[in-house]
């Protein structure tokens, strides 16, 4: 077996969904699980978040393994349905759906079922993916609101597209934008996800919508999550399987793109993109080997990484080799890789061996 492993720290799941909810006490929380919970494994995930008052999921057959495996939360499927068959499966595993466009009111306008589905209303307010004209709110509100087979308690949501800076005027006109669409309709409303609830306390409504900031993972660039005193979920480590001495100047791994700078010590560790280390983490980036600090050498390859270890002199085959989770922000390697945090985790692929710990995380 290879020796690549992502140990998923439930304690750090539940201390984050914790200090979220203590953000905003007032409101409900859903767990966000998509992308098979960030890449920590869906129903591991949503078993640690039990306490959530929802889970929010991408699609209609996450919906049915959450309910597969017991969770009693309202679900709600964020991109709502694609077809008409679709209002059938959403009531049967009784999930919310997102209604965010036009030809999803006429699949809505178009079936018969009487039975109250419970829907999400989105509204543009800036970021322009998404989402109906915040300035229809009303006009869609009042159809959805006539149509028997919809629940009458709609809840009204929008979504940030630059929350993760805090003094962005961007953010500060979406807020506006929407208060004034939904103003008297007495709805429920939804606008935070995981950078709103912790650094736009006026975003907080009544429903936040909480994804990386659950996971440990930062909320603003430059930064990691422990500085917001998130808990790193996920730590992905393997093995050194071998260590070489080799000559100043000896160029290393594919392409020789990195040249020994003196004689010393390449140690090879058994993780590459297969696995789901990025191929794109530059000559530099960190690793734990043994608890402390070396650098990733030459390129990536599909199975195996070289480090540096010099000030290593007494590594071993077989010592740990931590790539990103707890001692090694994620973030730092996703800034070396050219990308973001979520996105390694989101990338760990089926041949790493997944392990769970229930021990408390370090802050």
């Amino acid at each position: 077996m290879r020796a690549a492993c992502a140990t998923i720290h439930l304690t750090a799941l539940r201390a984050n969904l914790a200090l979220l909810r203590s953000r905003a006490p007032a409101s409900r929380l859903m767990a966000v699980v998509k992308a098979d919970g960030y890449g920590h494994g869906l129903e591991r995930v949503a078993r640690a978040l039990a306490t959530a008052d929802a889970f929010g999921v991408a699609s209609i057959a996450d919906g049915l393994r959450l309910r597969a495996a017991g969770a009693a939360q309202r679900i709600v499927v964020l991109s709502g349905p694609d077809e008409l068959g679709d209002l059938a499966e959403l009531r049967r595993l009784r999930l919310d759906a997102v209604i965010h466009h036009e030809a999803q009111l006429e699949l809505l306008a178009a079936e018969t079922d009487p039975r109250p589905l419970r829907v999400w209303l989105k509204l543009d307010s800036g970021m322009h993916r998404l989402g109906f004209p915040a300035a229809r709110a009303r006009e869609v509100h009042a159809r959805l609101r006539a149509m028997p087979g919809v629940d009458p308690d709609i809840v009204l949501m929008t979504h940030f597209a630059n929350s993760d800076v805090f003094d962005d005027a961007q953010t500060l006109r979406q807020i506006e934008c929407f208060t004034q669409a939904v103003a008297g309709l007495g709805a429920t409303t939804s606008l935070a996800n995981s950078a709103a609830i912790l650094g736009w306390p006026a975003a907080h409504g009544d429903w936040l919508r909480a994804g990386g900031a659950l996971y440990g993972m930062s909320v603003s660039e430059g930064s990691s999550g422990a500085d917001f005193g998130l808990q790193a979920a996920m730590t992905l480590a393997t093995r050194l399987v071998a260590i070489n001495r080799v000559s100043k100047g000896a160029r290393i791994g594919y392409g020789a793109t990195w040249e020994a700078p003196e004689d010393m010590d390449i140690g090879v560790a058994a993780v590459g993109y297969g696995d789901g280390y990025p191929r794109s983490a530059s000559a530099g980036t960190p690793v734990l080997v043994g608890g402390r600090r070396a650098q990733l050498i030459g390129r990536v390859s599909m199975d195996l990484i070289t480090l540096d270890l010099r000030g290593h002199a007494d590594a071993r085959i077989g010592d740990p080799v931590v790539l990103w989770g707890q001692g090694l922000a994620v973030e730092e390697v996703a800034a070396h890789a050219g990308t973001i945090a979520y996105d390694l985790t989101c990338g760990v692929t089926r041949r790493v061996m997944f392990a769970e710990d229930d021990l408390q995380a370090p802050a």
